[in-house]
């Protein structure tokens, strides 16, 4: 089993790279809106809990198959404990199944990331993201707000790459991952 964390800002393109990579390995991808589009769309707004649990499952049920792995997509604020404590719990879950774990960091410039958020793909998956003004606002709000790159040496896997994507297809990205890693 391999859990193969995909982290990066906001519309950087980790939903997107990391179905080119489900293609490429046959890992399960499981993006973070996969939780989040539902409870928007049940609860009427953001609730975090309901997300949280509802990863849970899927976590735990999913590290004790005998799938080859799973890709997870998640924005990780460095400057926010509780991200790091979510971080490390999904870790310690698949850890518990004698994973491997893999930590992959996607960065682009904000300029990217924006003509990236209006993308059809991105849309197509992340029906929140529909209402392109309120969806760009969230994207600048939070990199005002928190730190989503590390800083040299901050993250803690053995198994770490940081791609910047800015000019790279999600294919090459995804090529890039799978050879290093061996995936």
């Amino acid at each position: 089993m391999k859990l193969v964390l995909l982290v990066g800002n906001g519309a950087v393109g980790k939903m997107t790279v990391g179905q080119e990579l489900m293609k490429q390995t046959g890992l399960r991808l499981f993006h973070n809106h996969m939780t989040i589009e539902p409870v928007l769309e049940i609860f009427g707004q953001f609730h975090t809990n309901a997300i949280l649990q509802m990863r849970e499952v899927f976590f735990r049920e999913f590290a004790k198959t005998d799938n080859y792995g799973m890709i997870h997509t998640i924005m990780w604020a460095f400057d926010c404990q509780e991200d790091w404590d979510y971080i490390n719990h999904v870790v310690d879950i698949f850890k518990e199944n004698n994973a491997e774990i893999y930590c992959v960091e996607l960065v682009a410039p904000q300029e990217i990331r924006l003509l990236r958020n209006e993308t059809p793909n991105r849309l197509t998956h992340k029906p929140s993201k529909r209402d392109i003004d309120q969806s760009r606002e969230r994207v600048i709000a939070m990199d005002q707000k928190y730190r989503f790159e590390s800083k040299p040496g901050e993250i803690p896997f053995e198994n770490y790459m940081r791609i910047d994507n800015s000019e790279l297809e999600p294919e090459v990205a995804a090529a890039m991952i799978k050879e290093r890693f061996r995936l």
